[in-house]
């Protein structure tokens, strides 16, 4: 029991861990943005909810911070043997499988009509058109929330509920990675989304199959949101041009990505 509730204690603190670097470096951008502007203190959380540049220099350094704490506590595991059997080709299939999903996910939150925040939605619009926006969105988030949901959380649940009970454990940190997006529309997505990330983790007992997920999926975002303005933020049935047919041909076309990606995955992901 005693050791039970240590490892459920690790996991809380990965977590508060992750939140507080947010939150204190969010803040401190803050404080020094309307401290440039000579702004009332009042002011902050405006500040910090809307300008798109201080959210892009706050995400890389909390990454960043969170990335070297992480790794210099040895919370999250340091081995390079899965990446040294060079996993190229299951790597490929992990990056098709994910592009699989982007229109089934998209056709799940209209049809559980989540959708984000305006002013969320705003921000993210504006912090994809900045030039550090990939390396913030893109790269070293991704890089730090495996570290931490896979790489330290569901590492630390799976060491005491083991292969048997296996799910749970990823159910739990799913549910946690869905939960830190702190509204109803991300929660659903990054939920689901971190049930794969967590079998693939399980299988591999590596982050790297999740970081190259989270890779594509926040890449394929950012294309989108410079390339072709407004794609973001659409639903399937506006990308679809609203007729019925063409939805569910990109849905069959979808699903004719991801599942034979996903059964080359579950062939090449070996426990």
């Amino acid at each position: 029991m005693k050791k039970i509730l240590n490892v459920v204690l690790d996991a809380l603190w990965y977590l508060v861990v992750f939140i507080l670097v947010q939150f204190v470096v969010t803040l401190a951008g803050g404080l020094v943005m309307i401290g440039i502007k000579g702004l009332p203190i009042s002011s902050i959380s405006h500040i910090v909810t809307t300008s798109t540049m201080l959210v892009v220099v706050t995400t890389i350094l909390s990454s960043l911070i969170t990335i070297v704490l992480f790794v210099w506590r040895g919370w999250a595991s340091k081995s390079r043997k899965y990446i040294q059997s060079r996993p190229w080709t299951t790597l490929v299939w992990v990056a098709i499988a994910t592009i699989g999903l982007i229109l089934p996910a998209a056709g799940l939150e209209e049809l559980m009509k989540l959708e984000l925040p305006k002013q969320l939605g705003d921000l993210f619009s504006g912090i994809m058109k900045q030039p550090l926006g990939y390396v913030a969105i893109g790269i070293l988030a991704p890089l730090a929330e495996e570290i931490v949901f896979r790489g330290a959380i569901l590492r630390r649940l799976l060491s005491i509920l083991g292969d048997k009970k296996h799910w749970i454990a990823i159910l739990i940190s799913a549910l946690l990675f869905g939960a830190v997006h702190a509204n109803l529309a991300q929660f659903v997505h990054a939920a689901l989304l971190g049930l794969l990330l967590g079998w693939m983790y399980y299988r591999t007992d590596s982050i790297v199959p999740g970081v190259v997920l989270h890779w594509v999926n926040n890449s394929v975002a950012y294309i989108a949101a410079n390339l072709m303005p407004g794609t973001q933020d659409a639903t399937l049935s506006q990308l679809a041009g609203g007729q019925t047919m063409r939805i569910v041909l990109y849905l069959v076309f979808s699903l004719c990505i991801f599942l034979p990606a996903l059964y080359q995955l579950n062939i090449r992901l070996k426990k």
